[in-house]
């Protein structure tokens, strides 16, 4: 019997110095340790710089794309007007979309070449050619800026309706 009480107390000790001390199984029983908790934090950190980037780049690519819609159904409402009327618009408001924004919050530009006195208002291209016969019609892009030649820095970033409809874009790929 003395036997097993000496027993039963040295496995109690060991089981109370098992607990307290910090290299011991049961030590973990607290929480987490702070290395543990800065090497979770540099990992999600690490992540989150690979990946904010990549959204960024991805949402600028899918407002070009909803650009490129925005203008192929404007453009198409433009023809479709001459067809009809046998002119182009004067605006937008024309055929109903004088209040449409492009994804940066910008109105669409639209200019009509009928009764346009020279060609300096016009889009043109890297020979100073314009880029359309009949009409211009473009998003301004992410900077709000555009100017007449599509090789300005001002307007690399913008959404172009190019060749009368057969290039719709951006004007840095024409």
């Amino acid at each position: 019997m003395e036997l097993n009480r000496e027993y039963m107390s040295s496995l109690r000790a060991q089981s109370i110095n098992t607990r307290s001390h910090p290299l011991r199984p049961f030590a973990r029983d607290r929480g987490f340790t702070l290395v543990e908790l800065l090497v979770t934090l540099a990992i999600i950190l690490t992540l989150a710089a690979i990946a904010i980037p990549n959204g960024q780049t991805i949402i600028e690519h899918a407002r070009v794309a909803r650009a490129v819609g925005d203008l192929h159904s404007i453009g198409t409402m433009i023809i479709g007007y001459q067809a009809v009327e046998a002119q182009f618009p004067n605006t937008l408001t024309d055929i109903g979309y004088g209040k449409q924004k492009d994804p940066w919050g910008n109105p669409y530009q639209y200019l009509n070449f009928d009764g346009l006195k020279g060609k300096g208002a016009m889009r043109k291209d890297r020979f100073l050619v314009p880029i359309n016969s009949g009409f211009d019609l473009y998003s301004v892009g992410r900077d709000g800026q555009s100017v007449p030649p599509l090789t300005a820095k001002a307007s690399q970033d913008d959404v172009i309706w190019a060749d009368d409809g057969a290039y719709i874009g951006l004007a840095s790929d024409y």
